[in-house]
């Protein structure tokens, strides 16, 4: 009996420090981050021989944002850019609100080429998927970028991320994207979460290994576009319109993708007020890793949902008497350690110093977060836009 006891504390002192090597090797990963975010330099857009040049297509796919879309249009309208290098589809995805009419009245009176397009009205597996290549192929412009419409930007936008591309000449331009100013703790707790995401796939990105991207934020060359096949290959799935691209775009042109680490070309959106949109979102998110013909992506989204997981099962075998309470202390400092030093930066990059006092919170949370979601996006079943997709 002594032998057995014995053996099984043995055993729980393994797993506990393996558990805790595993902490250490995602502490080096995100130090890793810190030092490649530090390393993503900003593009000079005060130089002389800095006139825009390119013309974009501004793709904007809608359903029901007729609360939104109104101080979009003005955003874009009132661009640092020449009207005649940049025009706006609002492709209108079946809304059954005032959507189509508002931005009907708005097209009368706009500086800009606007123009409203009414997708036909039929089920579809990825309407967003398909709002945009409708709009690439009506696309006068060099440049497709595309965002959503509940969207704001700054008046810059254009600007920087035409002198990205004019400096780069990057087949594809990821940019930044945060949330509008918050007004509750979930907002703040969004926010942070929100930013890790947005940096990790930037520092991914610049490392030449990319992962995530937002297409609340997303410039690429019409004809590398076409060149890949658009979405053909994946348009089966209902999510996915900006990292499947991205993929797909990374793999035919390597070495020609990049981020755009620019105040000015930060997009902003509204936080979810709402555990059901938040839930639905998310898991929307979640559902694609498995989709991936990268193995980048998949190996990390893998490590990073073990990671957290087994920082959870580490904390129970602690309180329970398992394993000694100092391995889980290590472990959380550890994790805690690393995250501060690459979000502290990430955050002041955003503007959103405010959210910093909520990062330990952030931090308490996540785990259980990444769990749930890893766990709930194996049901492949979501909704969006008031919809039943998969």
């Amino acid at each position: 009996m002594e032998n057995n006891h014995m053996l099984v504390i043995s055993f729980n002192m393994l797993l506990g420090m393996g558990i805790l090597i595993l902490l250490i090797c995602y502490a080096l990963f995100t130090l890793g981050l810190a030092i490649s975010w530090h390393r993503i330099k900003n593009v000079n857009t005060s130089t002389p021989d800095s006139l825009p040049r390119t013309k974009f297509t501004i793709i904007v796919p809608v359903r029901n944002e007729e609360k939104n879309i109104r101080a979009l249009i003005e955003d874009l309208e009132a661009q640092n850019y020449p009207k005649a290098l940049y025009e706006i589809l609002i492709m209108n995805d079946g809304s059954t609100d005032g959507t189509a009419q508002l931005v009907q009245a708005k097209m009368e009176t706009s500086v800009c080429q606007l123009r409203l397009i009414d997708l036909p009205v039929h089920a579809s597996k990825s309407p967003k998927k398909r709002a945009i290549e409708t709009g690439v192929n009506l696309a006068s412009g060099q440049l497709i970028t595309t965002t959503d419409g509940d969207c704001r930007v700054g008046p810059f936008w254009l600007h920087s991320l035409a002198m990205a591309y004019e400096t780069t000449n990057h087949k594809l331009l990821s940019g930044p994207v945060t949330f509008l100013p918050e007004s509750s703790l979930t907002d703040h707790l969004q926010t942070i979460e929100f930013a890790s995401l947005v940096a990790s796939g930037a520092c991914s990105l610049s490392e030449g290994y990319p992962s995530m991207c937002n297409g609340a934020n997303l410039t690429y060359e019409k004809e590398a576009f076409l060149s890949v096949g658009g979405f053909s290959g994946v348009d089966h799935l209902a999510s996915g319109d900006d990292e499947f691209l991205m993929h797909k775009i990374a793999n035919q042109f390597p070495g020609r993708l990049g981020f755009v680490k620019m105040q000015e070309a930060i997009v902003y959106t509204g936080a979810h007020q709402t555990w059901p949109s938040f839930f639905q979102q998310r898991k929307r998110w979640g559902s694609k890793w498995k989709h991936y013909k990268s193995l980048t992506p998949k190996v990390l989204a893998i490590f990073i949902f073990i990671s957290n997981f087994s920082l959870l099962a580490l904390s129970i075998l602690a309180l329970t008497g398992f394993v000694p309470i100092s391995i889980m202390l290590w472990g959380w400092l550890l994790k805690c350690l690393a995250e501060w030093i690459f979000l502290i930066p990430v955050l002041q990059f955003f503007g959103k110093t405010t959210s910093l006092p909520y990062l330990i919170l952030t931090q308490l949370v996540y785990p259980f977060y990444v769990s749930y979601f890893g766990l709930a996006a194996q049901d492949k079943h979501y909704i969006w836009k008031d919809r039943q997709l998969s």
